[in-house]
């Protein structure tokens, strides 16, 4: 992907080493398997791109899982977050990159929101983390992973995921870490389209399968609005290298409610699904990429998934 020497967002917040307390020390293993998202004032299910991330840990060192399940409800120690200082732009490759594919977000959705409903797109903010950290979610630690949170509006992220990403998962490249952004991205879209309410509403009243479901279906136009975002950003940039696209594929694989499951117990249990199968993911990811159009992101009144 070619982002050096790009604009950067100035939406990020570096909350690394100052304070947010607990998780950490278990190598970050952070995948999705919950309900998608947090809601303020509320607990909800394990979010980002984490249940099964949490069998996965213990899998791994011999843990019980309910003692990182407890980690989620809070810190166990810890004073206030603060930010950072501003780093100097080239002093931290990793986050320049996070800025840039930021960046590269929040033009593409400008014109997108202006062109599709002639409104105004609200940036989010990006929070970098590390072991774990408190939003108006809640405490999440580094076993969640990639989270968005609609009650502040902003996206949080790890770095150390990305690590894992490539090392432990086989999903290595800068595009698979830009498409995870942009997939986080696309739940901001989602909540400021009014989308993520009515899901959250809809599933209230559901019966656990069929909740699951329709968290699938949330989380796959996700991931077309990543694929419409590579879109608008390849036609106005020219971002794209050689092999990129095969990157996000991969990434989209490797994070799959069917690959997770077959890797944490050995089977697989659809009606337990809540980010959909590794063919579905890429297969909605590729339809965005293609058209370009959001109007192909309506993943909720197709029969076929």
């Amino acid at each position: 992907m070619k982002w050096r020497g790009r604009r950067q967002s100035s939406n990020v917040e570096d909350q690394r080493g100052s304070g947010g307390g607990g998780g950490g020390g278990f190598g970050g293993i952070r995948f999705p398997m919950g309900t998608g998202r947090r809601r303020a004032g509320k607990r909800a299910g394990i979010g980002g791109i984490g249940l099964v991330a949490v069998v996965l840990i213990s899998m791994f060192f011999g843990i019980d899982p309910g003692q990182l399940l407890s980690g989620l409800q809070g810190p166990p120690t810890g004073g206030p977050v603060t930010q950072q200082a501003p780093r100097k732009p080239g002093t931290d490759p990793l986050r320049d990159f996070v800025a840039v594919v930021l960046a590269d977000t929040e033009d593409a959705w400008h014109g997108l929101f202006k062109t599709n409903f002639n409104q105004s797109y609200r940036e989010p903010k990006l929070v970098l983390f590390s072991g774990g950290v408190r939003s108006a979610c809640g405490y999440a630690g580094s076993a969640v992973g990639p989270f968005y949170c609609p009650g502040d509006q902003k996206v949080y992220l790890d770095l150390d995921f990305f690590r894992q990403l490539k090392d432990r998962f086989k999903a290595p490249g800068d595009f698979a870490q830009a498409y995870v952004i942009a997939h986080e991205v696309g739940h901001h879209v989602q909540t400021l389209l009014g989308i993520s309410k009515k899901v959250h509403e809809a599933r209230s009243r559901l019966p656990k399968a069929k909740a699951n479901a329709l968290s699938v279906r949330q989380e796959l136009q996700a991931d077309c609005f990543a694929g419409v975002w590579a879109n608008h950003a390849d036609r106005a940039k020219k971002v794209l290298e050689s092999g990129d696209i095969d990157e996000a594929l991969n990434a989209a694989s490797a994070i799959g409610d069917d690959t997770l499951q077959r890797q944490a117990q050995g089977r697989v249990v659809p009606d337990s699904f809540t980010h959909g199968s590794s063919a579905q993911r890429q297969r909605w990811f590729k339809r965005g990429l293609k058209s370009g159009r959001l109007d192909q992101c309506d993943t909720f009144n197709t029969r076929s998934l």
